[in-house]
């Protein structure tokens, strides 16, 4: 079949599937449409229900604060007509005199060896009732009893009085009660007045949104249902307390507000109000319900000082199945016309396309056969014309390509062997340039001498003003460098990062001395910035050869150690090598060496320290950490082999080591148990430098292990932060993607920032040990350790301490809301064989 006929038929083929795509388009369109109406509805609605929600919250607070003050004057009438002693009292006085009081009952609460309990009551479920179990109301007894201002956050605090929250009485829930607490010193009991049922709650129940969600119900078409959600507690099974032999569930936890829950799905519902609640959007699902065909919909109201709940809207969904079909059939109709107009019209353009694809074709044909240059005219501004314009560029950029070859060579070879930032000879240029020195030399019996030359503490500038300021110092170091050099008969070279080798030729001894301590003292000069100027020094070390070796390798090392010597002396100069002295170096090198085999042996151990759930005193998970015992160098330190690592370029495959070490240990652990632990490991500042290797290595091992992602943390430093951060939030955001989690570790120590802490997906703060230690008995210099606290709960952080080795520590933190812990007063870091032991007893 020809291109003639083909075109046709195709034409009309991708139109008709273009017209269903687009009637699908308009239908689901059309739909949506509807439901946008709906969800609008909903939304105005919403917010009807929620103002009166908040009236009704705002109101209740209001009269429930007029009916704490009314009853603590009532306890003042309730002292000036009883005895001091609660053993003089009669349980019939208190209900005498809760009659004349207007007050529903008067109880009196004492202590015991152990216990607060009511000693005397007008009510009996309240006589012999013990407060032990009944948590910050407790705390605020012994408040009182110790003349103290009542510090708990609920209730209504005033001066030797507290009114606790209107709540479910735990001696009889078939009642609601508002309670007051008075004691001045002058009694040996707690006088405790309270109002019942009806006489609190009449306000809500005259001004509440329940009238208002019973008139939309009645008078809106298609509303069925209007339902006021507790987010907190709806779906939960375990929402009753058990206090004095009595169970019931508290005002603040009652799963269902406001309205009615005629149309039941409790499980599915719980998932939606959750999503509808984090997403703060409207979410929404159809079901049959009851018989019934209905759409429910929920709104979540977020209230930043308040409480968030969340709104439940069932309307009837045959509704929009009505004017959807009206708007298919409209759709069919408008799309058998079109066809019928689209089959015409192909035919048409067929015929006025084939003609100059032939024509395209052959030009093609010459192209392929290397006959560049020639161009094809054709008279057309559509797509045709713009592919003859690209064949014929395609021809002139071939015959282009071929001539700038040979010149793009020369800039490889360039890039080869030259460093990029500063445009020095690189590394790999300068050894074989030493090869042919050494060579000339051994022919004329000449001098080489190699200068090894590194910026004094340019990793403190590039870390605190940014590897960008630190690029463009390197480059005028490089200039001046050369500068200096220009009359002597040198070589310059960047080895990487702050290092540089000069390489000598036909240079006495003295001469090169003298020349470096000049390039020394140049580079001491002062670099200009834009708004600041910034002084560097610089150490050198020196090899000759032959005098110091004939070995081209070892005379670079014995001008690095040599170099390594200057900064032990302090930096800004220059030392010769001695072979004959321990240069600081050596030691280095031999750490460096040692270190890179046990990595490769395998034979580095991990411990983990336990993380706990100080409230509970369970373990939750542990934190990998890495610890090296050398058969020659014996137990060496992290605080000295991880910078070796950091600067040798170790750090990453130490890293995949411990990360793949705990992952498959921590699985094998989780497979025993019900609740699974979750395992921490470091990752360097360093290694963010290279961030899509650190985050491809984590999806490796992930991989590899099948260990679950959410189970994983990875701790950083806050250094890590403030460098390459674009780099730095692509990855943790890919983490983030992942489920692992992200955890500032030893938070506050470093350049803290809000706006980092707001802006990058990190889940944990881990308070500092230092501010853990420095917490007082009596709670003193807490402050920094409270205010981390604080910012964590404000940004919706979760908190951990380390560093716990007392129990005051844990239990001031335990009182601030900060549960999780580890330190030493739980566990030191250990071997996972005793791990494995602590798990079990702690199962």
């Amino acid at each position: 079949m020809s291109i003639k006929k083909k075109i046709p038929i195709l034409f009309t083929i991708l139109v008709l599937l273009i017209l269903i795509a687009n009637n699908m388009h308009h239908f689901f369109r059309a739909k949506n449409s509807l439901l946008e109406n709906y969800d609008r509805e909903i939304s105005l609605l919403a917010q009807q229900v929620s103002y009166q929600v908040e009236n009704a919250k705002n109101g209740s607070q209001y009269v429930e604060n007029i009916v704490g003050r009314e009853l603590r004057t009532a306890s003042i009438a309730i002292q000036n007509n009883l005895p001091p002693r609660h053993e003089d009292v009669t349980n019939e006085q208190l209900v005498a005199l809760a009659k004349e009081l207007n007050i529903s009952h008067i109880t009196l609460l004492a202590k015991t060896e152990d216990d607060i309990v009511g000693v005397k009551s007008s009510d009996p479920h309240e006589i012999g009732l013990s407060t032990k179990e009944w948590g910050y109301w407790y705390d605020a007894f012994q408040q009182l009893f110790a003349r103290k201002p009542v510090t708990v956050e609920e209730g209504l605090t005033l001066k030797d009085y507290w009114s606790g929250p209107i709540e479910i009485a735990s001696s009889n829930p078939d009642h609601t009660d508002k309670w007051g607490y008075y004691y001045d010193g002058t009694t040996n009991y707690i006088i405790d007045p309270y109002f019942r049922d009806n006489e609190i709650l009449e306000y809500e129940e005259r001004f509440g949104p329940t009238n208002i969600m019973e008139q939309v119900t009645n008078q809106l078409e298609g509303v069925l249902e209007l339902t006021v959600f507790n987010p907190d507690s709806f779906g939960n099974e375990e929402l009753e307390v058990h206090l004095n032999g009595n169970s019931f569930i508290r005002i603040s936890e009652q799963p269902i507000w406001y309205g009615s829950y005629d149309y039941e799905n409790t499980a599915k519902d719980q998932k939606y109000i959750q999503s509808a609640l984090a997403t703060n959007e409207v979410k929404s699902y159809n079901e049959i319900i009851n018989g019934k065909d209905v759409r429910k919909a929920f709104v979540p109201i977020n209230e930043q000082n308040d409480e968030s709940y969340v709104i439940g809207f069932v309307y009837d969904n045959t509704m929009i199945d009505r004017e959807l079909n009206k708007e298919l059939k409209a759709y069919l109709f408008s799309s058998l016309v079109f066809m019928i107009v689209v089959l015409c019209f192909s035919f048409i353009f067929s015929n006025s396309i084939t003609k100059p694809i032939a024509r395209i074709v052959d030009h093609v044909n010459e192209i392929a056969q290397g006959k560049f240059g020639k161009m094809l005219t054709l008279n057309r501004k559509d797509e045709l014309g713009h592919l003859v314009a690209n064949v014929n560029e395609l021809s002139r950029d071939l015959k282009t390509y071929v001539d700038d070859l040979k010149s793009s060579q020369e800039v490889i070879k360039f890039q080869a062997y030259h460093d990029p930032l500063t445009s020095l000879p690189n590394r790999r240029f300068i050894q074989e340039k030493l090869s042919d020195l050494i060579n000339v030399a051994n022919q004329n019996n000449h001098v080489i001498g190699v200068i090894f030359m590194d910026i004094d503490r340019f990793k403190h500038i590039n870390d605190s003003m940014g590897h960008k300021t630190g690029d463009l110092l390197i480059k005028l170091i490089s200039e001046r460098i050369k500068e200096l050099l220009t009359d002597y008969n040198c070589v310059v070279s960047r080895q990487g990062g702050d290092e540089f080798i000069i390489l000598t030729e036909n240079l006495s001894e003295e001469q090169v001395k003298e020349m470096t301590n000049k390039l020394i003292l140049h580079v001491r000069k002062p670099f200009d910035l834009g708004e600041r100027e910034i002084y560097v020094g610089s150490s050198c070390g020196i090899s000759f050869y032959p005098h110091h070796t004939t070995n081209m390798d070892q005379l670079i090392i014995n001008a690095d150690m040599a170099m390594y010597a200057a900064k032990k002396q302090g930096g800004n100069r220059f030392v010769v090598y001695n072979p004959n002295e321990s240069n600081v170096s050596l030691e280095r090198i031999e750490i460096e060496a040692s270190l890179r085999k046990a990595i490769e042996d395998e034979v580095l151990d991990v411990y983990y320290q336990p993380k706990m759930n100080a409230a509970s005193g369970k373990i939750i998970g542990a934190e990998a950490l890495v610890r090296w015992n050398d058969v020659k160098l014996g137990f060496v330190s992290p605080a000295v082999f991880i910078p070796i690592a950091e600067d040798s370029g170790l750090i990453q495959p130490l890293f995949e080591f411990v990360l793949r070490k705990a992952m498959i240990q921590m699985k094998e652990w989780n497979d025993l148990l019900d609740e699974k632990l979750t395992v921490s490991v470091n990752v360097s500042a360093v290694q963010f430098m290279e961030a899509r290797n650190l985050v491809d290595c984590v999806k490796i091992k992930l991989n590899d292990t099948q260990f679950p992602p959410e189970l994983l943390e990875l701790e950083i430093t806050e250094s890590a932060l403030l460098n390459n951060m674009s780099e730095t939030i692509e990855a943790l955001e890919e983490f983030n993607q992942l489920g692992v989690s992200i955890s500032v570790d030893d938070f506050g120590t470093g350049y803290s920032s809000l706006s980092y802490l707001q802006k990058l997906p990190i889940n944990t703060l881990k308070i500092d040990q230092s501010f853990i230690k420095s917490i007082g008995e009596n709670g003193n210099n807490s402050e920094i350790a409270e205010g981390i606290i604080n910012l964590a709960r404000s940004l919706k952080l979760d908190i951990i301490a380390e560093g716990v080795e007392e129990e005051h520590q844990k239990q001031y933190l335990i009182r601030n809301g900060c549960h999780l812990m580890q330190g030493y007063l739980f566990s030191k870091p250990l071997e996972a064989n005793e791990f494995h032991k602590l798990l079990v007893q702690n199962i």
